[in-house]
């Protein structure tokens, strides 16, 4: 898998090929993603847990995926390192021994 820079980069000179830069504040990176995301959701409406279009689920996973990434990177944040910050944090929040087999909250277990 590559790195998130070389990925960024990439969709960043696609934006930036098209001057949409111009568009893309926070605000509307954030609404775009939630957007999206609604999209990815909408493949399963109506339908049993595994039932979707494979091609379609790509299409807005990377839809999804893409704001994502320019919203971090419109904030200069380590795509990497804030995986790795909130995996830490959730390990300490869902210790195995406690959330291990369960779908409860932290604050359940």
């Amino acid at each position: 898998m590559e790195n998130f820079d070389s990925l960024i980069s990439e969709i960043v000179r696609f934006r930036d090929a098209r001057d949409w830069e111009q568009f893309h504040n926070s605000k509307d990176l954030a609404i775009a993603l939630s957007l999206e995301a609604s999209e990815l959701l909408e493949l399963f409406l109506w339908k049993q847990n595994e039932e979707f279009n494979t091609d379609k689920l790509k299409e807005e996973l990377a839809d999804v995926l893409m704001y994502a990434l320019l919203l971090a990177n419109k904030h200069q944040l380590d795509v990497s390192q804030i995986i790795r910050d909130k995996i830490k944090r959730n390990s300490e929040k869902y210790p195995v021994n406690k959330a291990k087999g369960t779908a409860k909250k932290y604050d359940e277990l």
